[in-house]
């Protein structure tokens, strides 16, 4: 069972707010119910750990190192050690387990004046979308671009047609429509900036970003 502290424990630097949402900041804060006492432990990020401050019953303790960990009893005060990698996992296995992966981007490219991918793309297509199916629950937005040959509109129009074939292919394997966003951003967000009416491939693209 995994739970806040159910006493007056404050947990500083508004952290509580939506504990999940600090991974991607290399900021992870695990609290669990272990017995009768709740448990605090400061996850390493990547390349950064952060810190946070647990007080409870007029008692403070400040967690600022890879596995930092802060025990609170019933009786309100705050006991502090450092764990071990090895400790957490056995103690919050099912949920690292549950953490969404770190957020990713793809990119595939199109034939120019088309919603058909490059030959390059489409060598790597399948390995890409077999990544973005592997994860439980992605939340997927996908982005269409064009490069500045042709009218704004047409552009526009082009873009979001771009990113809807990338979103059927997404829907043929499995992956819920309601958990895709599309848009087309048309020749507003160049990879290589142009003039006018030049064409450029690489700017002829889709961004899929997975979280």
């Amino acid at each position: 069972m995994f739970a806040p502290a159910r006493r007056k424990t404050d947990v500083s630097s508004a952290l509580t707010r939506n504990l999940l949402r600090l991974a991607p900041l290399g900021l992870l804060v695990l609290a669990g119910c272990a017995g009768r006492d709740d448990l605090y432990v400061l996850l390493p990020g990547k390349g950064k750990t952060g810190a946070l401050t647990v007080t409870s019953g007029g008692e403070r303790r400040i967690l600022d190192q890879p596995y930092a960990a802060a025990r609170v009893p019933r009786t309100g005060s705050v006991n502090g050690r450092v764990t071990t990698e090895a400790e957490v996992r056995r103690a919050f296995g099912p949920a690292l387990a549950a953490q969404p992966g770190r957020p990713v981007s793809f990119y595939l490219y199109f034939l120019a004046d088309t919603d058909e991918f490059t030959l390059e793309s489409k060598q790597v297509v399948t390995h890409i979308f077999a990544e973005i199916a592997r994860r439980p629950a992605p939340e997927i937005v996908i982005i269409g671009h064009t490069d500045r040959v042709g009218s704004v509109q047409y552009n526009d129009a082009l873009s979001r047609k771009r990113a809807e074939r990338v979103r059927e292919e997404l829907l043929k394997l499995g992956i819920p429509k309601v958990r895709m966003s599309v848009a087309g951003r048309g020749e507003r967000e160049p990879e290589i900036s142009t003039a006018d009416q030049v064409p450029e491939p690489r700017n002829r693209r889709v961004e899929i970003s997975v979280r």
